[in-house]
């Protein structure tokens, strides 16, 4: 697998291809993907999502990630480092780390309101034009509408129901919620003992920090980060209920139906059935 680095405060690349390299990438920095124009496949975590005109997506260190282009398409990447948004104000930044970090990490687009989908079109265009200029204080203005973006981002983020976590300044928690949703398709690898071992630590220990940092022991926020994918792959995709059983390591269908009524309140069948109508 590739793994992907960047040497700069933030970079910009505007792409229009045929065909992408359907490549499994990390990268060790945020990445935004706005598609201007086109059609095809997003691959977050081994989940697959269409994607369209329009979409922004965004793809947080250490997931891993690559597109499928089924129609030609033009890309717009904006990629940062989380030390550039250190260079900004102190309020500025402790809303966005808050945010960003605490994301579901579910794939999709992450716009949520109608009316900031031209808004943020516009700033892309305008950041496409403002790069192949030489005007003065180029990259003052690329700075100012790149924040604007990223503050747009910030704000539809923070529209989506977000999981039960707490904030937390420490490096160690989002490793840990990195690794949980690496793993999320390996049970075995999310006891706490496994856990324990990665992290150099206790298992009590590690069971007491999960808890004391997202507001939920181990099982609980990896069930209920289950059941999210669960749902969007009933919504999403034509996966039967038993593929679902076997990639999500259930012991057969009817613990599936039993623990995903308990949090939706509904079987997987009548789900899908209820989001098609």
């Amino acid at each position: 697998m590739e793994i992907r680095n960047l040497y700069h405060p933030f970079e910009l690349q505007f792409l229009e291809v045929s065909e992408y390299e359907a490549k499994e990438r990390k990268n060790t920095f945020f990445e935004m993907v706005f598609v201007l124009e086109g059609k095809g496949i997003q691959i977050i975590n081994d989940h697959r999502l269409p994607y369209a005109g329009d979409k922004l997506f965004l793809i947080f260190p250490q997931d891993t990630h690559s597109f499928e282009v089924v129609e030609k398409t033009k890309f717009f990447f904006i990629r940062f480092q989380d030390s550039y948004l250190k260079t900004q104000s102190n309020d500025w930044i402790q809303k966005l780390e808050f945010i960003f970090h605490n994301h579901n990490h579910l794939p999709g687009c992450i716009l949520k309101t109608i009316t900031d989908k031209p808004l943020l079109r516009a700033m892309i265009e305008a950041l496409i034009r403002e790069e192949s200029s030489s005007f003065p204080q180029q990259q003052e203005v690329i700075k100012q509408i790149l924040n604007t973006i990223i503050t747009i981002a910030a704000r539809n983020i923070s529209l989506i129901s977000p999981m039960a976590i707490a904030p937390s300044n420490t490096e160690q928690s989002l490793d840990l919620l990195h690794y949980v949703h690496q793993n999320i398709y390996k049970p075995e690898a999310l006891k706490a003992t496994k856990m324990a071992l990665e992290f150099n630590v206790s298992p009590t220990y590690i069971s007491e920090y999960f808890k004391t940092k997202t507001g939920q022991s181990i099982q609980q926020y990896t069930m209920a980060y289950k059941i999210k994918l669960i749902e969007t792959r009933l919504k999403f995709t034509n996966m039967q209920i038993n593929e679902i059983v076997y990639e999500f390591g259930f012991s057969d269908a009817s613990h599936l139906n039993r623990l995903f009524k308990k949090y939706t309140g509904l079987n997987p069948s009548d789900y899908k059935k209820q989001f098609k109508n």
